[in-house]
């Protein structure tokens, strides 16, 4: 299993948008998972980063590991809901809460949701200025087996420390503010254990993500890195010497553009997650988004069956084409009426109608009638269409039970709009009971 590198944002108040752009600029960059923290113990603060954390999450796919102050089991159900896979909980935190509230106050907080959520949502903090026996009775209590270990200022021999926790916990995390790669002594005592899941740090000695797992990998340490399986001179080139790609948006499956590597901008994709290309006009390299900030980043390279075509799915920020068109390819030349639903995103269309409607009221809209009376209605409205479904499944023919799903579902949406989810806060929720 390779180590994850992970780094850590801190949630600084009316900053949101700054903590959102920059996780997703460090999932584009190549982290495994994400890390945040907010450092306070204000509720109205705290009601902020989860929020900012909820809204970061449904724009990328990495998993993300928040700590929170843990003061109530409702603290960390809430972390949760935002899409976290799971919540760190600080041990001098704990300490903190069980001076202020009483014994065991934070440690009961805790139980609760080890009780609720499973000991795998749950890790401890702990700083290496912690006694080991204590935290091993503290955990045992608390019914957690996961840890994140941080390096503090102690002076304390980190890695020793580390080691004492190899028994009796399935998995860790080392956090330190910043690491340096230049020194392979110092690599191999953070990351060396097998139980030991990864690195979370602030900064990776100014290093892009790219450079800092190439520079692991190098020191034996097994990363997630883009590697090709087929080497570039088994691929069968046109007569230019070019291989052709077709870049295609990783999500909507919509075609981009069609470009051309060498060899060399194969290679520069590869190492470094972002698409390179060979410019057949101007006879040079070109990085895609280089001057307008439009990058593509890879998500999959695929050789089709003869090896002489290249499908790209990528990560498109911005437009793909030089016009301002999302797609290269808008020039319509001949068309046939068909039918091109989607029923993968037949959901997403009706709701984004639905969420249009909440926000440009028309009149005369039954949904807009929905929203004017308010969550009383709406909840009124879906549970009368449940008992709906109830009754039409006991018909034998399937029709009838076919509307009542339908308008169960459509009911079920508008609510959905009405409390601020979407389908991406669904199949994230859902993807993670797999």
């Amino acid at each position: 299993m390779y180590k994850k590198i992970v780094p850590w944002l801190v949630y600084e108040k009316d900053k949101a948008e700054d903590f959102i752009k920059a996780g997703i600029h460090h999932e584009a960059a190549g982290a495994d998972e994400l890390y945040t923290s907010a450092e306070t113990q204000d509720y109205s603060l705290s009601e902020e980063y989860l929020k900012a954390v909820l809204e970061l999450a449904k724009q990328i796919d990495i998993p993300i590991l928040v700590n929170i102050f843990a003061e109530r089991f409702e603290d960390v159900k809430k972390a949760l809901y935002t899409g976290a896979y799971a919540v760190t909980v600080k041990i001098t935190d704990i300490y903190k809460i069980n001076t202020r509230a009483g014994a065991e106050a934070g440690n009961k907080a805790v139980k609760e949701a080890v009780a609720r959520f499973g000991c795998e949502k749950l890790y401890l903090e702990v700083g290496d200025n912690e006694d080991a026996q204590t935290v091993k009775a503290l955990t045992s209590e608390l019914g957690i087996d996961r840890l994140l270990l941080v390096e503090t200022d102690s002076g304390n021999d980190f890695n020793a420390y580390c080691k004492q926790f190899t028994e009796g916990y399935q998995k860790h995390f080392i956090k330190s503010e910043s690491l340096t790669v230049a020194d392979k002594t110092d690599l191999t005592a953070y990351l060396s254990g097998d139980k030991i899941e990864g690195l979370v740090a602030t900064n990776f000695g100014g290093r892009d993500l790219q450079s800092v797992k190439k520079d692991l990998k190098e020191y034996g340490i097994s990363v997630n890195t883009y590697d090709s399986r087929i080497s570039f001179a088994d691929m069968k080139l046109n007569s230019d010497g070019l291989l052709p790609v077709v870049v295609q948006d990783y999500k909507t499956k919509d075609v981009l553009m069609v470009a051309y590597m060498n060899e060399e901008a194969f290679s520069l994709t590869v190492s470094t997650g972002r698409m390179t290309y060979y410019s057949r006009s101007r006879k040079k390299l070109w990085l895609k988004g280089e001057t307008s900030g439009h990058f593509q980043y890879v998500k999959a390279l695929t050789l089709d069956c003869d090896k002489d075509t290249l499908l790209a799915k990528v990560r498109q920020v911005g437009p793909a084409c030089h016009t301002g068109s999302l797609s290269c390819f808008f020039e319509e030349a001949v068309k046939k009426p068909y039918d091109d639903t989607n029923p993968s995103t037949v959901l997403k269309d009706v709701y984004d109608v639905i969420l249009d409607r909440k926000e440009h009221p028309k009149e005369g809209s039954y949904t807009n009638y929905l929203f004017d009376k308010g969550i009383d209605k709406i909840l009124k409205k879906c549970g009368e269409e449940a008992a709906e479904i109830i009754i039409a499944a006991k018909n034998p023919d399937a029709a009838e039970l076919k509307y009542e799903i339908s308008d169960y579902l459509y009911h079920l949406m508008v609510l959905m709009a009405q409390c601020g989810l979407d389908w991406k806060d669904i199949m994230k929720e859902l993807s993670h009971r797999r």
